[in-house]
């Protein structure tokens, strides 16, 4: 009942002065420097009337009520009258009982309960009256709970639907400890609950009025919510609030109201227009009525049991159940409807002590048998979550109910029976389900199975309770790979103890750390682990109480991990000492001295190499991990200096081994408590380490030292200020944890000189010249150096500041670094600057900034990428120096305005737009200039000036701005108008190159006489030509003075790969055939992610008058159409990718847009290329070859843009149209649909972003995949092999290794055909009709098409625990056919059969299936033998073996877990 009633409580914090001076003394200094966050309260506003009222009877003396009320209410400040507000009971409980009759007092009461009512739910104003007023004198509560009671009832007026949600908020918040609220329902619950019948009713009718507007509908879905949350809560509360049974009599208003209520949620839980949270609560509503208008408890299974079990009764049903929900009962309801009806038996139903008697047992089995069947059906997500959470309130109220059961109940409910062997197939089957929700809750369920069982065992005998022997013999002979199994166990141990498992096999805990090499399954194993280890810990401690039990309990747990850490893989030690260790020490922290000095005793024995780690490495590991716990540390007199000594670190800083050189750095530089102080000792081991290891070659390896650095940094910081308090109270330095001899300023001293040489050693380190790594090391510690010690505020005091060390010549280091061709260099050293105050940059001087203007102008003209790149990033720099606008003022010979930094009131940064819009304004200018250049020709614009570098360093520009908070609105639209239709001009340009149907062909020759043809040229000559000697011949450019278009129709070959161009001061200069692509697709991707970036970030003006805003309605809609034309039609995927990058940034503006006409364009697009596709019209310039080119990502990005929590409408549509194309079908003229179809399925198959949603059509695509293979035309199938591909990754997931036959990729087959029911009859009928064609009596080859998919689908699955336990799913019609397809003549064929055949045989059929398999062979007698007959049976014998020849060392199969 809990998830409907949300209480608020506010709760205070007080600490004492000597909490604080701990928390000073001890914890993060962050904490006491963190500015405090500002709580914003509204402030309360009453009308006209009310201020008038209050005002006519305040006092001269302002004491009285209205007075104080009247002083409240003219605050602005929220929190101020919280203050006010909490006066008022302590000023009624001075007043006396003839005052509570005075008209003042009740005016005053009026004006209150409006108040009340006028606040917004999440406003603290409404809490603190509340509980004010929870404290009222009982002489005047009946007065105060009139007037409330008026307001509330006028609140019930409402008839405007869009105020809904505050009346239905009010009454929420009136039931929540409120007591006048709560008086008021009481008062007026017939109007309540009419009130909210008229809100459930309204919404959805006005919902279907907004189809399409996304953003309302999903307002309204919210508001309907609601309300049915707050009915739930009133009926839980009816027995209080009306006080008496009166109102169950049928013609009690109340009565009706309730059946109104009742019918009202059951039609909600048949409606699929809804949202499944409104359905799912509206299940909980349906039980709880029907709970709620029962006479009796015995009554209400069997009316239960009438909904799930969709029957019903000739007699002893009641009326009201008949005419409110009986439509449930004889109407078929979806599937979702009867889960949610189960959810609302368990929620609301009490299962506890018997109370409802036999009927109430046989209702909890009839739900378990529901739930199974719905688990067979339910594949959506966001359903298969809801099945999993029921399942686990079912075993919840199976073990509440134990307490009273009969036996018949806990007969049905032993491991042996068949309710709790269908959870156990449940659980077989989710345990490695993709969703985590899922997973857990499948962990809880097998928990939960456990404890039932455990009800039926008497005493102890649950530890050699068959039922759970089996469960641990079946558990451990599956694979290790299966991340289900751990969770398994884990249950079991706490179960049956860890010495049942481990006399099963010893080997488990050196088996589980082998597997932790791999990082999925680590985490997973490393739970195991931890459950073992503490269990094991625990019953050797009660049982050798006076004998030690240390060394066998290390024997077990520390010697296999100190092997592996010595020997190890890098990836194996890595996630041992992640996940394991820090469990081990946490469990023992006494084992680390044992570790120590196992390890101590061989490090010079074995110091390790650069691929393994040796003793040194693990002595490091260990310590490390020791220290970032806790385990070492000065307060209990254990450092790592008093285990090891400075040499053994110094070996460490500088070993081979990379991970061993970061575990030594990471003792130094971890400490479980960020204030504890850096030893002079550490800091020179650091500076030893950074002049050998600044150059790692690693990237992640430098990624590990500026982080662990970054953490040494953060104590300095943080103990500094420890230090700077002991140093202004002297008298405290003996409570202090880490006692030290020297004084607190020395060690300050210290800490300067430490950062001080740290940063000489860096900037000396980014001299020109410098690696790459370095530069990017050094970099990023300077950076995290300049964040960790900023200019100090106020009093606080800051033992480093990073800007006494920067001068110009430093300054200028850090600018040099923008020319690398690294562009995350680049960025570091920008985001350096930008964290230096501007007083040390001193690039102020005009001169200066005019030189680097000019330099950055140049580079964006570079024909080399990275150049724009350098110029885009001294830009952004230039951008943020006030000085730059008077310097570009005299630089382009204009007046520079008054300076918006000079004008009173402005904020300092205004600078920055001003300077921006310079910046824009002059790189459009250039940019407009270039394109009419090139226009004339691309060839030129190519070699001289291409202008995709002038549209990057707008797009870099427009980050440095607040795009929400500009000043100059007029200028901004009018340059971002003239960015649009420029980008518009440049694409239209470099178009015909990217959207040609071979646009890495040759290039376009033009001279100065050709330029009026430049276009006409380009679209013909980079046609392809087909012929060997067009691709073989050499040919070199000739000089002519004309060029025919005749001559190029004809197909003469007058283009070259290269072409002649002069540049600007007359020097020659190829054109390469690259260089014309790089630069249109460059181009293009510009147009595209500057288009985007204005659509996301600029201010949409929905209105033309809207103040703030930059972009216009219908330019929105150009860009939209601008986007489709060049996703659709564009053939180089470079340009179509980046495309379709600008395009999803627009899908995102246009789903969250508040205009309607702009929320409806996704899906009007996508219904009108699902059309265009469909009509495979011969006039389509939709391209069919390469992969469909752009059409899947403009899909993608439509349907990517939809929001996720809602029904997903438009993928439910685009995914039913697809599959229909996409399936073969006779009678359509083309397969171009098909081949569309099939390219865009593949790219929604492996779209992440879609996530679960698209599963539910996996089944669907495998078929589409499978039938297209047999299609006569080429390009079906091969857009068929290219989705059957992605669906093998979407279903076994991405391949993680070398091993085609690894188990990390596959499936049980039960898992597999209970994820994909539907693939069963296919695959079982296509594997027939294979079979039939390979096992032919004619001696003629033939090869099916499908016959590689199948079995490479059914090699993919691998024997289920479960095999033989239920016959809806049987494997066994498949093994015929599989062992036909042994029999072909293809050997990969005969090898994949044999594979495949594995999974299908039940363990207790091998034998059989082998016996049968050597009987078929042939005698040497026969006449005719077929060899490929005979060695695929062979191979299918041997892959029995070979598999399952682990399992026969058991007699029989266990019926829990074969």
């Amino acid at each position: 009942m809990g998830n409907f009633i949300h209480p608020r409580n506010y709760k205070s914090f007080l600490f004492s002065r000597s909490v604080l001076k701990s928390v000073h003394s001890f914890n993060l200094s962050k904490m006491v420097l963190k500015k405090k966050k500002d709580i914003q309260v509204a402030a309360v506003i009453v009308g006209h009337q009310d201020l008038e009222t209050l005002r006519s009877f305040a006092d001269a003396e302002k004491e009285n009520l209205a007075s104080l009320l009247l002083r409240c209410v003219q605050l602005t400040d929220g929190l101020v009258q919280i203050h006010c507000i909490k006066q008022i009971v302590p000023l009624l409980e001075k007043l006396d009982g003839n005052q509570a009759c005075d008209p003042m007092f009740q005016s005053c009461l009026d004006v209150l309960g409006r108040i009340y009512f006028s606040v917004g739910p999440k406003n603290p104003l409404k809490k603190v009256l509340a509980s004010s007023l929870n404290g009222l004198p009982e002489l005047f509560f009946a007065d105060a709970a009139r007037s409330f009671t008026c307001c509330l009832q006028e609140e019930l007026r409402t008839t405007n639907l869009y105020s809904y949600r505050r009346v239905i908020d009010n009454i929420s918040c009136c039931m929540e400890n409120f007591n006048l609220g709560r008086t008021s329902i009481m008062n007026l619950f017939k109007d309540v609950l009419l009130f909210l019948q008229k809100v459930l009713v309204g919404i959805p009718e006005e919902n279907r009025k907004f189809t399409g507007n996304h953003i309302a509908q999903t307002e309204l879905m919210h508001d309907l919510l609601t309300a049915i949350r707050v009915s739930v809560t009133l009926v839980q509360k009816v027995q209080d609030i009306t006080q008496g049974d009166l109102w169950k009599i049928p013609s009690s208003p109340i009565w009706q109201s309730m059946c109104g209520l009742l019918s009202i949620f059951s039609k909600f839980l048949r409606n699929d227009d809804l949202l499944q949270n409104i359905q799912s609560t509206s299940g909980l509503a349906v039980i709880l009525l029907i709970k709620t208008l029962c006479a009796t408890t015995e009554v209400i299974p069997g009316l239960v049991n009438h909904l799930i079990l969709h029957s019903l009764g000739s007699s002893g049903v009641p009326e009201w159940f008949m005419s409110s929900c009986g439509s449930l009962c004889v109407e078929d309801i979806p599937g979702p409807a009867l889960l949610f009806l189960c959810q609302g038996a368990l929620a609301m139903l009490d299962w506890k002590n018997g109370s409802m008697g036999q009927s109430g047992e046989k209702l909890l089995l009839d739900i378990a048998s529901v739930l199974f069947h719905l688990s067979l059906q339910l594949k959506e997500s966001s359903l298969e979550m809801f099945l999993s959470r029921i399942l686990v309130m079912w075993t919840h109220s199976a073990l509440d109910i134990f307490e009273s059961s009969s036996l018949n109940l806990k007969s049905n409910l032993n491991g042996n029976s068949d309710t709790v062997g269908r959870l156990l197939e449940y659980v077989y089957t989710h345990w490695e389900h993709p969703l985590d929700a899922v997973r857990h809750q499948t962990k809880t369920i097998f928990k939960n199975l456990l404890q039932i069982h455990q009800c039926t065992v008497e005493g102890s005998a649950c530890v050699s309770d068959p039922f759970f022997l089996g469960l641990i013999e079946s558990l451990l002979r599956l694979e290790w790979h299966v991340k289900g199994k751990y969770t398994c166990l884990s249950c079991l141990v706490d179960c049956v103890g860890i010495e049942n498992i481990l006399a099963v096999n010893k080997m488990i805990p050196s088996q589980i750390l082998e597997v932790m090499g791999d990082q999925s399954l680590a985490s997973y194993a490393s739970d195991l682990l931890e459950a073992m280890f503490k269990n094991h810990k625990n019953r050797l401690k009660s049982q050798s109480l006076c004998s030690p039990w240390i060394d066998q309990w290390h024997e077990t747990w520390v010697s296999p991990l100190l092997l592996i850490l010595r020997e190890g893989s890098l990836e194996q030690t890595a996630y041992i000492i992640d996940y394991y260790l820090p469990k081990l020490l946490k469990c023992s922290p006494e084992s680390l001295s044992y570790m120590v000095n196992i390890l101590q005793t061989s490090t010079n024995i074995n110091t390790g190499s650069c691929h393994s780690r040796g003793s040194l490495g693990a002595l490091m590991a260990c310590l490390r991990t020791a220290r970032a716990h806790g385990y070492l540390q000065s307060s209990s007199h254990v450092t790592w200096s008093s285990l090891v000594s400075s040499a053994k670190i110094k070996q460490g800083l500088v070993h081979q081994h990379c991970q061993v050189r970061i575990d030594a750095l990471g003792l130094l530089c971890e400490s479980h408590r960020s204030t504890e102080i850096v030893s002079v000792e550490e800091m020179h081991l650091v500076q030893f380490f950074i002049l050998y290891n600044l150059n790692s070659q690693s990237p992640g390896m430098r990624q590990q030292i500026c982080s662990l650095l970054q953490k040494l940094f953060g104590r300095i910081q943080e103990s500094s200020q420890v230090l700077y308090k002991l140093e202004q109270n002297k008298s405290q330095q003996e409570s202090m944890n880490d006692s030290t001899e020297e004084n607190p300023s020395k060690t300050l001293q210290q800490y300067q000189d430490f950062m001080s040489s740290i940063c000489n050693s860096l900037f000396g380190a980014l001299f020109p010249g410098s690696s790459h790594s370095t530069k990017f090391s050094a970099l990023t510690i300077l950076g995290s150096i300049a964040e960790l010690f900023p200019v100090p505020e106020g009093k606080t005091q800051a033992v480093f500041q990073l800007s006494h060390e920067i001068d110009f010549a430093r300054v200028k280091t850090i600018m040099e670094c923008f020319s690398s061709t690294f562009e995350e260099v680049k960025i570091l050293a920008f985001d350096l600057l930008m964290k230096l105050p501007k007083t040390v940059i001193h690039v102020q001087d005009p001169l200066k900034l005019q030189a680097l203007f000019r330099a950055a102008v140049d580079l964006s003209t570079s024909t080399k990428p990275y150049d724009c790149v350098t110029a885009s990033y001294l830009l952004r720099f230039l951008i943020g120096q006030e000085g730059l606008l008077a310097a570009l003022a005299a630089f382009f010979n204009d007046t520079p305005g008054p300076s918006p930094c000079q004008s009173h009131g402005e904020e300092p940064v205004a600078f920055v737009e001003r300077n921006t819009l310079m910046v824009i304004r002059h790189l459009l200018e250039n940019l407009e200039r270039e394109i009419s250049q090139a226009e004339s020709s691309l060839l030129q614009a190519a070699a001289l000036f291409p202008m995709y570098g002038r549209v990057h360093c707008i797009i870099g520009t427009f980050q440095q701005l607040s795009l929400n908070n500009l000043v100059l609105v007029t200028e901004w639209r009018h340059i971002v108008a003239r960015l649009i239709l420029t980008s518009y001009r440049l694409s239209a340009v470099v178009a015909p190159v990217v959207q040609s149907s071979s646009p890495e062909g040759l290039i376009p020759v033009d001279t100065d006489s050709e330029m009026a043809s430049h276009l006409q040229m380009i679209l013909n000559e980079i046609q392809p030509r087909d012929t060997n000697d067009y691709f073989n011949q050499v040919k070199m450019t000739k000089k002519q003075t004309h060029l025919g278009l005749e001559d190029l129709a004809a197909g003469v070959p007058v283009m070259t790969t290269s072409a002649e161009m002069k540049g600007k001061e007359g020097h020659s200069c190829d054109v390469t055939a690259q260089a014309v692509l790089v630069c249109c697709w460059r181009s293009m991707k510009g147009v595209a992610l500057l288009l985007g970036m204005l659509c996301q970030l600029m201010p949409l003006q929905s209105v033309p008058e809207a103040p703030d805003g930059l972009v216009t309605v219908e330019q929105v809609k150009n860009i939209g159409d601008y986007f489709k034309k060049h996703l659709l039609q564009s053939r180089h995927r470079g340009a179509f990718e980046l495309a379709y990058t600008g395009f999803v940034k627009l899908t995102q503006v246009l789903t969250r847009c508040p205009s309607e006409c702009l929320q409806r364009l996704p899906e009007q697009w996508l219904r009108d290329v699902l059309e265009e596709i469909k009509s495979s019209n011969p006039s389509s310039k939709l391209c069919a070859t390469r992969r469909s080119a752009g059409i899947p990502f403009y899909i993608q990005a439509l349907l990517a843009s939809e929001p996720k929590k809602g029904r997903m409408d438009l993928l439910k549509i685009t995914m039913k149209e697809l599959i229909s194309l996409a399936v073969p079908s006779g009678d359509s003229p083309s397969s171009v649909p098909q081949v569309h179809a099939l390219n865009i399925l593949r790219a929604l198959f492996r779209d992440t972003r879609l996530g679960e949603n698209i599963i539910p059509y996996v089944a669907d695509g495998i078929q589409a995949a499978v039938l297209g293979f047999t299609s006569p035309v080429w390009a079906v199938r091969n857009s068929s092999t290219l989705l059957f591909s992605s669906l093998i990754t979407r279903i076994f997931g991405v391949k993680r290794g070398k091993d085609e036959h690894s188990k990390k990729n596959r499936m049980t087959g039960r898992e597999f055909f209970s994820r994909f029911p539907a693939l069963y009859p296919f695959l079982l009928k296509q594997l027939e009709v294979v079979a039939n064609t390979v096992d032919s009596d004619s001696s003629e080859l033939k090869l099916h098409p499908n016959l590689f998919l199948l079995l490479l689908i059914l090699g993919r699955l691998y024997p289920s625990p479960m095999d033989g336990a239920s016959s809806a799913l049987s494997m066994a019609p498949f093994v015929p056919f599989i062992r036909r397809c042994g029999h072909s003549a293809v050997y990969r064929s005969r090898e994949m059969a044999a594979r495949a055949l594995v999974p299908f045989v039940m363990i207790d059929q091998i034998p059989n299936t082998i016996h049968s398999l050597l009987s078929e062979l042939p005698n040497y007698t026969d006449l005719c033998i077929r060899q490929n007959h005979v060695h695929g049976m062979l191979l299918q014998a041997e892959s029995l073996f070979g598999d399952q020849s682990c399992l026969y060392r058991y007699s029989h199969p266990i019926d829990s877990l074969p």
